[in-house]
């Protein structure tokens, strides 16, 4: 079944990218400038939530599928590509954190799909690391899009501390699965 509760939470976070992108076209008449950091910062929040959310239920309702397991980090990359260009565009983000960051998740994406054309399909299961770098990253963009004080914390240059750590682990996690994928290979091949 394609259209069940976790996959429909997993369009629903695909359906979010534009709403997330066009609140900072409006008008300062609109929404103010702080109005559209909140709204910004509480879409991406919704859908970190939802991406947790439908795979916690794909489980629990063992409504797993296919289509689930291609769809949700299809819109897991998206909503983060999405927030990562438009955090460019605002200068709240250096373009070369944001090509590191969505380099990796191309060419991770890339290894896996290789991969499992070559039998290995489960072998770059996600690691710690990986784990890790989600964290900050998701954290970091949150921080970055709110990017007004909250009582005496200084969200924007946490968020600009935690996005430099996402792109460190982004390289770590990288480098690490390469190193999965290659050593794999060279097994098989009998190098």
């Amino acid at each position: 079944m394609i259209l069940n509760i976790p996959n429909s939470l997993t369009l629903l976070r695909i359906a979010l990218i534009p709403c997330l992108i066009l609140i900072f076209y409006l008008s300062e008449n609109t929404l103010s400038a702080y109005q559209k950091n909140l709204t910004a910062t509480l879409i991406f929040l919704f859908a970190a939530i939802t991406d947790w959310l439908d795979g916690y239920l794909a489980r629990r309702l063992n409504q797993t599928s296919d289509f689930g397991a291609f769809i949700d980090p299809v819109a897991d990359k998206l909503i983060v590509i999405a927030a990562l260009i438009l955090l460019v565009k605002l200068g709240r983000v250096e373009s070369i954190i944001a090509f590191i960051i969505i380099a990796r998740e191309f060419t991770i994406s890339s290894l896996r799909e290789w991969m499992a054309m070559n039998g290995e399909s489960g072998s770059i299961a996600v690691a710690f690391v990986g784990k890790l770098k989600t964290t900050m990253q998701m954290i970091a963009i949150l921080f970055l899009l709110y990017y007004e004080n909250i009582l005496f914390l200084p969200t924007a240059l946490m968020g600009k501390i935690l996005i430099y750590i996402a792109a460190l682990l982004t390289i770590i996690s990288m480098i690490y699965y390469l190193k999965i994928a290659f050593n794999m290979l060279k097994k098989k091949k009998g190098y």
